[in-house]
C-alpha cells in the first residue's frame, strides 16, 4: 500500500473533490473519517525477494491474496503493473492475481557493484483510480568467477635490479558481492619472486610482486608465473592470469661483421636498385642494444651518389649510373651501430667491369660541301676520325658506308679516314648525296653510330630539254576570240639553275605563211592569234623548239597539231524546191493512196557532224492530216487516201532543221493541187467550197467512223507483224565480216600500225556498202595475251655470260685493297630509282662484241604513282646503250641498242651501228631522234632481276610514249669507261692491264710501310697550372719541318675530345699552352697524366702524333669528408677498443699527398693510429687508452690534423666529439602516490583531468619515461586516456554522474630500460543538470466520441528526473486548457481530463502538449504531445450544393445518355458521410412521373434512359433524395428539371398543291397576263420549332425559268415577265421548300401552268409519250462508247510501237562494240610471240533509215566511240584513256587497202 504521507494526501484530495461535487458538508466529514481509516490500514509497502537468474514467468507473489482483493475486481478495475523505467520486468495475471517475472533477471546487469538490488513497481487500479507500491529484492548467487583484466601480464625487469624490489600487478574483479565476491590470491612456485597482498585505505586489495633473488639474463631470459584469484562461494570459483617476466639485458657487446672486407665485381651500367652486396653485423645484445643500423663512413661523395645503403638490412644497391670510363673501382667503409651507440666498421671494394656501352664517336675534321659532277674519281670529299671510349675489343672500331654509293672510305693514320669518290658523278641521276658513315665497334654486343654527310653535286650543262610529248594535239572551236589560250607545251631539262631554264619558240619554215599560232617563250602556253573557220582550215601543224640557258645552249623539238572543232554557224540551204520556183508545182491525183510520194525537199548544211544532220518536219498545211514528211529523207507523202471532200489546192510549209546547239532552220513552201486527171493542169487558184450536204443521221456517221477506225487498227497490226517476220528471216541468212586471223608480220622488227574502226548499226541499212579508207587511232582490246613485250628487257647476245671473264682480277683486287681499285670498272650496278616508292627499278646488262664495243641493254620498269621511269647502267665493263631512237648503221652490224618496249601499240626504236661508239663520245650534244622503220636483229630476253618487280604504267603515259621516240643518253662515267675499254681484247690492252696491276701492288706496299715509318710520337712535359702561352716545345723542329712548310701545308692541331689545350704558332713552329691546365681536373687521381693530339698537314695529307705529360705541383691541401665526427661510446667499453675514421683526401700525388696525422690537444683517453694495409688501402683509427666514466666526464672533444709531405706542408683538420653512454640503473619515481581530481559530468571529449609526473636520474633512452593506464576500477577504463610522454589524463568520452560518481585508475611509468613504477588516481564526478524530465504514459484513450461528457479521463502519465537535489524537482503544465486540463493524481502521476463538450465537425483532432520542467539552473524541460482524435457521431444530414438543378438534353438522344450530376456533401466521416442518391418514390400531385430518368446511387449522375421527342415532351421535373449510411440515416431532397432541346428532324410538309400520286393539277394563265401575275401559292408547314421551322421557297426547275418567280417567304408563284407567243403552252414548275435548320431539310412541290388565250380549251393532255426518244438516245450512247474505245486502243498501240522504235534506235547508237576479247582468234597470240604486236580492230557503222538503196563512202575519220574496257590494255574501267595521234600515210588512204571492208564483209560480223 502507499505510504501515509503521499497516498493519504492523494486520497484526501479525491474525497474532498467528490464532496464538493455533491454539495453535502456532512458527507464530506464522513468521507474524511473513512479516508483516515483507509490510510492507516494500508501504510505498509508490499515487499518481496527473488533470486537472480530465475526462469521466465517465475512466481513472485499473489497480489490479489496479499491485498485481499477479489479476482473479479482485478479485471473489472483493469489492474496492471507499472514500473518506473521504460522496461517492465514484472507482469500481473488478472485472472489469477499472480505477479511473475517477464524475463530472467541478472542482478549484475540491473545493479552493478551494488550491495543491495531492489526493483520498485506499482499496482494500478481504475474505477476508481488507485496505486499500490511494491518492492522486489534480487538476491545474489555465485554465478560469476573472478576475472583478471588481462590474461597475460608482462613485466620487463633489468637484470641488474636489486632484490627486494616490488612490482605492482593488476587485481582481479568479481561481479558478485558479499561472500560470493573475491577473497584470496595465490602465486605459483618461483625461486625468484613472491606475492604480497595488501589492503588500501578504501578497503580495496592490491597485489605486488617481490623480487627475492638476483636475475641473470644469461641463465634465463624469461620467467612465467601463474597468478590465481579465488572467491568465497560454495563451491568457490577462481580465475587465473599468466605473469611473464622478461629479463632485460645491458648493452655490453659491440656489433661484429662477418667479414672485414667485402669484394664485389659489378658490370658498369648495372640497373638501378640492383643488389651489390649485403653486409651483416651481429650483436649478442637484445632489444634496442641488439638492433644494428648501417651507414657509410670514410666514403667519397661520388661513391655515396652511386650506391645506396639500407640502414636496416645492410644491403648495398646501385643508386646511380656506373661508368667504367669514369672510375674502375669504388672503395667504401660501412659503419654498424647498435641502439646503445656501440659501432664497428668493414670495407667494401667494388670493381667495375667494362661493358660495351659507348658507341663509337665520329668527329668530322674536313668537308667539301659541293663537288662538280665532272670531278674525277679518287677526289677527297671529307676527313674524319673515330674513337671509342671503351677498352679492349669494345674500343676497336671499323667504318663503312651505307648503301651503294659512288664513294669509298680510306684509312689514313691511327683512327682517321678519308671519304673519296670512286666513280664518276652525274648530277641528273643524283643531285645530292646523304652519305651515312657507320662506325661499329668489336664488342660482343656491337654498338654503332652514324654520321650523315651531305654532299651536293654542282651542275654542268650536259642535258638538252625534253618535251613531255613528241606530238601535242590541241583543239579549238571555230570563231574563237583572238589571243585565245588553248593549252600548254611542257619541256623539262634535267640540269639545274640557268642550265635548266627553258625558252620556247616556233620553228619558221621557209616558203610558208606565218601561222595563226603563237607560243609563249617562258611557259609554253599556246595561243590562237585570230579567229579560225572550220570550213576553211580544219587543222594546223607547227614545230616548236625548246632551248635551255646553258653555254652553249641545247635544244629539242616537238610537233604541235591543232584541230579546229566545228560550230553550228551555218543554217541549212534548200536545194529543192528552190526559192525562185513557183508555188503551184505539185499535182496529186484524187485517186492517190496513202503513202503517195508528192515531192521531196532537198537541203544541205555547210557544217559537219551532228551540226549537218538535218531533219524535216511539217510546220503548217491546209489539211494537216493529209500529208506527212519523212524525218530524215524529206519526202512529202500522203498520210491517207485523198477524198472528195479535200480541198483542191493545198499549201504546205516544211521546216528543215539541223541538230546543232542551238539549232538552225529554214522553211520550204510547197503548193499541191488535187486533180482528177493530169489534163486539168491549170486549175483555178481559188474555188468556192461546195455547199455542205445536209447532215445525215448521227447514228449513220457513228457507225461509219467505228468501222473505219477498226479496219485501220487491224491493218496496222498485220503490217507490223509482217515486217517483223521479214526482218527476222533476213538476219538468219545474213553474215557479218570477220576479223583478220593473224597480224601482219614485220620483217624489220618493228610493230605494225593499229587501226580503230567504230561500227554502229541502225535499222534498214543491211544491204548498203561502205568503204573505210583511213586508219583511225590505235586501240587495243582488253584481255590480250601477254607476250615478250611485257618483259621489257633485252641483251645483245649470248656473250653476256662472259661478263666476269675480263673483270675477275679487278674484282678480287678491289676486295683486298678498296682504296686502290676505285678506277677499276665495276662488274654490276643496281640502283633503286629515286622517288619511285620502291615500285620500279632498272637492271642493265651488256656484253663485249669485238672491236665495235659493248652496247648495253636495259630493262626499264616503271612504277609508283607518277609513272616516272628510271634507267641505270648495265652490269658490264663497257658503256651503256644509246638512246632508243638512235639510227642503225646501213648494215645493221652486231650490237643491240637499248630497246624500250613501252606497250603493244608503240613501235620499237633502232639500234646503234658501227658508229655507235663515236656517237657516244658526242654525248654532250645530242640531237632530236626519229623513229626508225627497221631495227637490228632481235635481242634475246634477259630475265628480270629478283629485286625488280615489273609494274604496268598508266595507259595514258604508255600510249603517249609509244607514239614518239624517246631521248636517251648515257651516264658520263660509264661513257668514259666505254672509251677506255673498247680495245680490251687486243694485246696492247692486256699489256696496259698488267702494268696497272704492278703499279697498284707497289702502291699497296708503300701505303703499308708509311704508318710504320712515323709511328713514334713526339713527347713533351709541362707543369700543371702553367700560364697561357707558356712554351711546351719546338714542334716544327722536332717534326723535321720548317715554319714556312707549316703555313703552306695548313698545319693544325687535332685532338680526340675536340678541346685544344695547346696552340701551334705557325710563324715560329713552337707549341705553347692554350689555356689553364689542371692535372687533377684532366686526369683525376691517375699517377701519370698525358694529353695526346695530332699535327695535321695538308697537301699532301700527313699526321704527327704528339704527347704532352702534365707534372703535378702541391696545389691542394688534405681535406676530410666531414668537418665534425661524433662517437657514442658506452662507459663500460674496454681500453684498446678501436674506432675507424675516414682518411683525409689529397688530390695531389706522390710526396704532395698526406703523410701523417696528430691529435690536438692530446688527452689521456684516446690516441690515433694510421698507415697502409697490405692491399694498399690507407686507414685511420681512434684507439681508446683508458676506461671511461660518464659520472666524471660525459663528453670529450678534440681535433685530428692531417699533414702532407711538401715544403711548406699543407694540412686539414677534423673535429672529434665523443659522447659517453650511460647504463640503466635507476627506476622512475612518482612525485605523489595518490592523485585526486574532480571533473564535471558531460565535460567534452579531450578535456584534461589531471597530470601525473615521474622522474628518472638516468640519461638518454634510459631516462625517457612513458606512461600508461595499467588498471581502471569498474567500467571506466574506456573513458580515460593518458599521454605516454606528458602524463596528462584526458577524457575519451563524457562522464555521467548518474552512471558512476567516482573513477579509480592505476597509472604505470616505465623508462627506456624497462624499469617501472605505479600510482593511483581518483576522479570524482560532479553532478550537473544534464537530464531533462522524462514523461512516461501509463494510459491513453484515443479516439474519443464527440459526445463525451466533460471530466472524462483521457490519459494518465508519470514524470521523473534522474538528476538529484534541485535538479530533480519537477512541475507540469498544459499549454491549451480550453477543452482539456491537467490534475495531479498520485506523487508524480497526472491525469489529462476533458473540461467541455467536443464537436468533431468543428475540431476533428486535438494536439495537446504537456511540458515538464525541473528546478535546475538553467532549468531543463521536456514536452510530450498527445494527439486526441475525435470519433464521429451521425449528427449531420447530407446537404446539396444547389437548391435545384436544371439539365438539358437534345431530342432523339441515344439511350442512357449522361445529362448531368447532382452532388451532396455530409459533414460527418466514414459511413456517416457516405451519401447514396435515389429518385423520390412519391412525386407531387402536380408533377408527372417520368420513367425515362435514372440517377446513379453512388456518384449522382443523371441519365436519360430512352430517346425523347421534343414534339411530345418539352420538359419534366423529378425529386432526387440523398441519404447517408448512419444509424439512423439522415436524408435531403432536391428538384431536378430536365429540358428537351429541339433538333431539325422534320422536313417541311407541303399542304398545297397536294402531292398525291395522281397527275398534278394545272393552273390556267391567260396569254395576256402581265408581269407579277399571281399564278398560285405553295403552302407548307414544319413540325419543328424555332429556326428549324423557318421555311423558304425557291424555283427549282421550270420549262421556261425566266418566265416565273417564287416569293422566298410567301411561296407565291408569279410571272416574271409578260407571256409571249414563243412561250410553250404547257409549263412545268418544281418549287423547293427548305427550312433553316442545320442541316436543312427540304420538300418539293410540282405545278403545271397552261398558257391559254381563253379558258375554253381547258382539256389538254397532261403528258406526251417519250419511249421512241429514249430508244434513240440509248443506241446513240452505245455507238459513241464503242467508237471511243476502239480509237483509244488504236492510239495506244501506235504510241507503243513508236516508243519501242525510238528506244531501239538509241540502244543501237550507244550500244556495245562489235567484238569482245573472247572473239579474237588464237592466231593473235601466235603473231605476238614473234616479237610484234597484233592489230586490233574496232568498227563504227552509221546507217540511217531510208537509205537502203543508196551507196555511200566515208572518207573522213570517225571519232572512237568504244567504251574503255574494249580500247585499253591492262586497264580497269576507271582508268583514263589516251588516244595519241598517229600520222596517216597515203597508202592508208587507198581504197584497196587491206583495212578497207565492204558491206559483204560486214555481213560476217556477229553481234555479241
Amino acid at each position: 500500500m502507499p505510504g501515509a504521507a503521499d497516498d493519504c494526501g492523494w486520497l484526501f484530495w479525491r474525497v474532498m473533490a467528490c464532496g464538493r461535487r455533491s454539495g453535502d458538508r456532512k458527507r464530506q466529514v464522513i468521507l474524511f473519517i473513512l479516508c483516515v481509516c483507509v490510510c492507516q490500514s494500508g501504510a505498509e509497502t508490499l515487499r518481496y525477494s527473488l533470486p537472480e537468474e530465475m526462469e521466465r514467468d517465475s512466481f513472485v507473489a499473489n497480489i490479489a491474496k496479499d491485498l485481499g482483493v477479489p479476482l473479479s475486481q482485478l479485471a473489472a478495475r483493469k489492474a496492471r503493473v507499472v514500473s518506473e523505467g521504460n522496461e517492465q520486468p514484472f507482469q500481473l495475471n488478472q485472472n489469477t492475481g499472480v505477479l511473475s517475472a517477464k524475463e530472467s533477471l541478472d542482478r549484475e546487469e540491473i545493479c552493478p557493484q551494488s550491495d543491495t538490488c531492489t526493483l520498485v513497481f506499482k499496482i494500478f487500479f481504475e474505477n476508481p483510480l488507485q496505486l499500490i507500491r511494491g518492492e522486489v529484492e534480487i538476491r545474489d548467487i555465485n554465478d560469476n568467477s573472478p576475472v583478471f583484466p588481462e590474461k597475460e601480464m608482462v613485466l620487463k625487469i633489468l637484470e641488474t635490479t636489486s632484490p627486494g624490489s616490488r612490482f605492482p600487478l593488476e587485481s582481479a574483479q568479481d561481479k558478485d558481492v558479499g561472500i560470493n565476491g573475491l577473497q584470496n590470491y595465490s602465486l605459483g612456485p618461483s625461486p625468484h619472486f613472491s606475492l604480497a597482498i595488501g589492503t588500501a585505505k578504501d578497503g580495496v586489495k592490491y597485489l605486488e610482486l617481490v623480487l627475492q633473488h638476483q636475475l641473470d639474463r644469461e641463465e634465463q631470459g624469461e620467467l612465467n608465473l601463474l597468478l590465481t584469484a579465488t572467491d568465497g562461494g560454495s563451491p568457490p570459483r577462481s580465475g587465473t592470469a599468466q605473469v611473464r617476466i622478461v629479463v632485460l639485458d645491458a648493452n655490453d657487446n659491440i656489433p661484429v661483421f662477418e667479414r672485414e672486407t667485402y669484394e664485389v665485381r659489378l658490370a658498369e651500367n648495372s640497373p638501378l636498385e640492383q643488389r651489390v652486396v649485403r653486409v651483416a653485423a651481429a650483436d649478442p645484445d637484445e632489444g634496442s642494444y641488439g638492433e644494428v643500423n648501417y651507414a657509410f663512413a670514410q666514403t667519397s661523395e661520388r661513391s655515396r651518389q652511386l650506391f645506396q645503403l639500407n640502414p636496416t638490412t645492410g644491403e648495398i644497391r646501385v643508386a646511380g649510373k656506373l661508368d667504367f670510363e669514369e672510375a674502375k673501382s669504388h672503395k667504401m667503409v660501412v659503419k654498424a651501430t647498435d641502439g646503445g651507440g656501440l659501432s664497428a666498421h668493414c670495407k667494401v671494394q667494388v670493381e667495375v667491369l667494362d661493358v660495351n656501352d659507348n658507341a663509337p664517336e665520329i668527329a668530322l675534321t674536313s668537308l667539301s660541301a659541293s663537288i662538280p659532277e665532272d670531278a674525277p674519281p679518287r677526289t677527297v670529299v671529307a676527313l674524319f676520325s673515330v674513337r671509342d671510349r671503351d677498352s679492349g675489343d669494345n674500343g676497336r672500331t671499323e667504318c663503312s658506308i651505307d648503301g651503294d654509293l659512288p664513294f669509298s672510305l680510306t684509312p689514313t693514320f691511327d683512327n682517321y679516314y678519308e671519304l673519296r669518290t670512286n666513280a664518276a658523278l652525274d648530277r641528273e641521276r643524283m643531285a645530292e648525296y646523304n652519305i651515312t658513315i657507320t662506325a661499329t665497334d668489336w664488342g660482343r654486343k656491337r654498338l654503332s653510330s652514324q654520321e650523315t654527310i651531305f654532299v651536293q653535286i654542282s651542275d654542268v650543262n650536259d642535258n638538252p630539254p625534253e618535251f613531255t610529248q613528241e606530238l601535242y594535239t590541241m583543239s579549238v572551236t571555230e570563231n574563237n576570240s583572238p589571243m585565245l589560250r588553248i593549252g600548254s607545251m611542257k619541256a623539262t631539262d634535267a640540269d639545274a639553275g640557268i642550265n635548266a631554264r627553258v625558252n620556247y619558240a616556233l620553228v619558221r619554215q621557209e616558203g610558208k605563211e606565218q601561222p595563226e599560232v603563237s607560243v609563249s617563250a617562258e611557259n609554253g602556253d599556246v595561243y590562237i592569234l585570230r579567229p579560225l573557220d572550220y570550213e576553211k582550215v580544219r587543222s594546223l601543224e607547227v614545230t616548236v623548239t625548246a632551248a635551255d640557258g646553258g653555254s652553249p645552249p641545247l635544244s629539242a623539238q616537238a610537233v604541235l597539231r591543232i584541230l579546229v572543232r566545228d560550230e553550228n554557224d551555218n543554217a541549212p540551204v534548200l536545194l529543192h524546191p528552190g526559192p525562185e520556183s513557183s508555188a503551184a508545182g505539185e499535182l496529186v491525183p484524187r485517186w492517190a493512196p496513202s503513202g503517195y510520194l508528192v515531192a521531196k525537199v532537198v537541203a544541205v548544211d555547210a557544217d559537219a557532224g551532228q551540226n549537218a544532220w538535218l531533219s524535216y518536219e511539217l510546220a503548217k498545211a491546209t489539211e494537216p492530216g493529209l500529208f506527212r514528211v519523212g524525218l530524215h529523207s524529206g519526202e512529202v507523202r500522203t498520210a491517207r487516201a485523198v477524198t472528195e471532200r479535200d480541198a483542191a489546192r493545198q499549201r504546205l510549209i516544211v521546216l528543215v532543221r539541223d541538230r546543232g546547239q542551238p539549232s538552225r532552220s529554214v522553211t520550204a513552201t510547197l503548193a499541191v493541187a488535187l486533180v482528177d486527171g493530169f489534163s486539168e493542169a491549170h486549175l483555178r487558184v481559188s474555188e468556192e467550197a461546195p455547199a455542205a450536204e445536209p447532215d445525215g443521221p448521227l447514228t449513220l456517221y457513228l457507225i461509219a467512223s467505228l468501222v473505219c477506225v477498226s479496219a485501220l487498227f487491224l491493218a496496222t497490226a498485220v503490217a507490223a507483224l509482217v515486217v517483223k517476220v521479214r526482218r527476222a528471216r533476213r538476219r538468219e541468212t545474213e553474215t557479218l565480216p570477220t576479223f583478220p586471223t593473224i597480224a601482219t608480220e614485220s620483217s624489220a622488227g618493228s610493230l605494225p600500225r593499229s587501226y580503230l574502226y567504230d561500227v554502229c548499226f541502225a535499222a534498214g541499212t543491211v544491204n548498203s556498202e561502205f568503204r573505210f579508207l583511213r586508219p583511225l587511232f590505235p586501240c587495243f582490246p582488253a584481255g590480250l595475251p601477254p607476250g615478250p613485250g611485257e618483259q621489257r628487257s633485252s641483251v645483245c647476245s649470248q656473250d653476256a655470260a662472259n661478263l666476269g671473264a675480263e673483270g675477275d682480277w679487278t674484282a678480287q683486287l678491289g676486295r683486298l685493297v678498296p682504296l686502290l681499285t676505285a678506277e677499276a670498272p665495276r662488274s654490276s650496278e643496281f640502283r633503286r630509282p629515286r622517288d619511285s616508292g620502291g615500285r620500279g627499278c632498272t637492271i642493265s646488262g651488256c656484253s663485249a662484241r669485238g672491236a665495235a664495243g659493248c652496247i648495253g641493254s636495259s630493262i626499264q620498269l616503271t612504277g609508283g604513282e607518277t609513272g616516272a621511269d628510271t634507267r641505270l647502267p648495265s652490269p658490264s665493263t663497257g658503256a651503256p646503250a644509246a638512246g632508243s631512237g638512235s639510227r642503225a648503221g646501213p648494215s645493221g652490224s652486231a650490237g643491240c641498242g637499248r630497246r624500250r618496249l613501252q606497250s603493244q601499240r608503240a613501235p620499237l626504236g633502232g639500234a646503234l651501228g658501227q658508229g655507235g661508239a663515236e656517237r657516244l663520245r658526242q654525248r654532250r650534244r645530242p640531237g632530236p631522234e626519229r623513229h626508225s622503220p627497221t631495227s637490228a636483229a632481235p635481242c634475246q630476253p634477259l630475265p628480270a632481276h629478283p629485286g625488280c618487280v615489273p609494274e604496268r604504267r598508266p595507259e595514258s603515259e604508255t600510249a603517249r610514249e609509244g607514239a614518239r621516240p624517246a631521248l636517251r643518253r648515257s651516264p658520263p662515267a660509264i661513257a668514259r669507261d666505254t672509251r677506255r675499254d673498247t680495245d680490251t681484247d687486243t694485246d696492247g690492252g692486256r699489256r696496259r692491264r698488267a702494268m696497272a696491276l704492278a703499279r697498284q701492288v707497289l702502291c699497296v706496299c708503300a701505303l703499308l710501310g708509311l704508318p710504320l715509318a712515323g709511328a713514334e710520337p713526339i713527347r713533351y712535359s709541362v707543369a700543371e697550372e702553367a700560364e697561357s702561352g707558356s712554351l711546351v716545345g719546338e714542334l716544327a723542329e722536332d717534326a723535321g719541318l720548317t715554319p714556312a712548310q707549316l703555313s703552306a701545308r695548313r698545319a693544325r692541331l687535332v685532338s680526340e675530345g675536340g678541346r685544344q689545350h695547346f696552340r701551334l704558332e705557325r710563324a715560329s713552329g713552337r707549341l705553347v699552352v692554350a689555356g689553364r691546365l689542371d692535372r687533377e681536373q684532366l686526369c683525376a687521381q691517375s699517377d701519370t697524366c698525358m694529353l695526346p693530339f695530332e699535327l695535321l698537314l695538308s697537301n699532301p695529307l700527313q699526321f704527327f702524333r704528339v704527347e704532352v705529360t702534365l707534372e703535378d705541383i702541391n696545389d691542394h691541401s688534405p681535406v676530410f669528408h666531414n668537418d665534425r665526427v661524433s662517437f657514442k661510446i658506452l662507459e663500460t667499453s674496454e681500453p684498446g677498443s678501436r674506432f675507424p675514421l675516414e682518411v683525409a683526401e689529397d688530390l695531389d700525388i706522390g710526396r704532395n699527398t698526406v703523410l701523417e696525422y696528430d691529435i690536438v690537444p692530446e688527452n689521456e683517453y684516446f690516441s690515433v693510429s694510421y698507415g697502409i694495409r697490405t692491399n694498399g688501402d690507407k686507414y685511420l683509427e681512434l684507439v681508446l687508452e683508458k676506461s671511461l666514466d660518464r659520472e666524471e666526464q660525459a663528453e670529450i672533444s678534440f681535433s685530428i690534423i692531417a699533414v702532407d709531405g711538401c715544403t711548406p706542408p699543407k694540412s686539414g683538420t677534423i673535429e672529434i666529439c665523443v659522447t659517453i653512454l650511460d647504463v640503466n640503473d635507476n627506476a622512475p619515481i612518482f612525485k605523489q602516490e595518490r592523485y585526486i581530481g574532480k571533473v564535471l559530468e558531460n565535460t567534452p571529449e579531450g578535456s584534461v583531468v589531471l597530470s601525473v609526473l615521474a622522474t628518472d636520474p638516468d640519461a638518454g633512452v634510459n631516462g625517457d619515461i612513458s606512461y600508461q593506464i595499467s588498471r581502471a576500477v569498474g567500467r571506466s577504463d574506456s573513458a580515460f586516456l593518458i599521454d605516454h610522454i606528458t602524463g596528462e589524463i584526458k577524457l575519451t568520452k563524457p562522464l555521467d554522474f548518474e552512471e558512476a560518481d567516482t573513477h579509480e585508475l592505476i597509472v604505470r611509468a616505465t623508462d627506456g630500460g624497462g624499469l617501472s613504477a605505479i600510482c593511483k588516481v581518483l576522479v570524482e564526478v560532479v553532478d550537473v543538470n544534464d537530464n531533462a524530465p522524462e514523461l512516461v504514459v501509463s494510459s491513453f484513450s484515443s479516439p474519443l466520441p464527440e459526445n463525451t461528457v466533460p471530466g472524462t479521463v483521457v490519459a494518465l502519465f508519470t514524470v521523473r528526473d534522474r538528476d538529484s537535489g534541485a535538479n530533480g524537482k519537477i512541475s507540469c503544465a498544459l499549454q491549451d486548457q480550453l477543452f482539456f486540463s491537467l490534475r495531479p493524481a498520485y506523487k508524480n502521476y497526472y491525469e489529462l481530463v476533458t473540461v467541455s463538450a467536443l464537436d468533431r465537425e468543428e475540431t476533428p483532432q486535438y494536439i495537446l502538449s504537456v511540458t515538464a520542467a525541473d528546478a535546475g539552473s538553467p532549468p531543463l524541460t521536456s514536452t510530450h504531445t498527445f494527439t486526441v482524435d475525435i470519433s464521429d457521431v451521425n449528427d449531420n444530414a447530407p446537404v446539396f450544393n444547389q437548391t435545384s438543378y436544371t439539365m438539358y438534353v437534345r431530342e432523339n438522344n441515344v439511350p442512357t445518355v449522361f445529362v448531368g450530376a447532382v452532388s451532396a456533401a455530409d459533414a460527418d466521416v466514414g459511413l456517416n458521410a457516405k451519401v447514396s442518391y435515389s429518385l423520390a418514390a412519391e412525386q407531387g400531385p402536380e408533377r408527372a412521373w417520368c420513367s425515362c430518368i435514372s440517377v446513379n446511387s453512388e456518384k449522382g449522375h443523371v441519365f436519360v434512359l430512352r430517346p425523347l421527342d421534343y414534339e411530345r415532351l418539352r420538359q419534366t421535373e423529378v425529386t432526387v433524395s440523398a441519404s447517408d449510411a448512419g444509424s439512423p440515416p439522415l436524408r435531403a431532397n432536391v428538384t431536378v428539371r430536365l429540358v428537351v432541346l429541339d433538333e431539325n428532324d422534320n422536313a417541311p410538309l407541303v399542304l398545297y398543291p397536294a402531292q398525291e400520286s395522281g397527275p398534278a393539277s394545272s393552273e390556267l394563265v391567260p396569254v395576256s397576263a402581265e408581269a407579277g401575275y399571281l399564278i398560285s401559292k405553295v403552302v407548307a408547314v414544319d413540325a419543328d420549332s424555332g429556326q428549324n421551322s423557318w421555311l423558304s421557297y425557291h424555283l427549282l426547275r421550270a420549262t421556261d425559268p425566266g418566265l416565273f418567280s417564287v416569293g422566298v417567304q410567301s411561296g407565291e408563284v408569279r410571272l416574271r415577265r409578260p407571256v409571249t407567243e414563243r412561250d410553250s403552252v404547257k409549263q412545268k414548275l418544281v418549287v423547293l421548300v427548305r427550312d433553316n435548320g442545320k442541316p436543312p431539310l427540304s420538300a418539293t412541290a410540282a405545278l403545271s401552268a397552261l398558257l391559254l388565250k381563253d379558258f375554253s380549251d381547258v382539256r389538254l393532255p397532261h403528258s406526251s409519250p417519250a419511249s421512241e426518244d429514249q430508244a434513240a438516245a440509248s443506241l446513240t450512247t452505245y455507238l459513241i462508247i464503242a467508237l471511243v474505245f476502239v480509237s483509244l486502243l488504236f492510239l495506244i498501240s501506235t504510241a507503243v510501237l513508236l516508243a519501242r522504235k525510238v528506244c531501239r534506235r538509241k540502244e543501237l547508237k550507244a550500244g556495245p562494240v562489235l567484238y569482245a576479247a573472247d572473239t579474237l582468234q588464237s592466231g593473235l597470240a601466235d603473231a605476238a610471240a614473234a616479237g610484234t604486236l597484233p592489230r586490233a580492230y574496232c568498227y563504227e557503222i552509221s546507217l540511217t533509215t531510208g537509205s537502203g538503196n543508196s551507196e555511200f563512202r566515208f572518207l573522213k575519220p570517225i571519232l572512237p566511240s568504244l567504251p574503255p574496257q574494249h580500247c585499253t590494255v591492262g586497264q580497269g574501267p576507271d582508268e583514263e584513256q589516251d588516244f595519241p595521234g598517229v600520222p596517216v600515210s597515203s597508202e592508208d588512204m587507198a581504197p584497196d587497202n587491206a583495212g578497207t571492208l565492204s558491206a559483204g564483209q560486214f555481213n560476217a560480223l556477229s553481234f555479241n
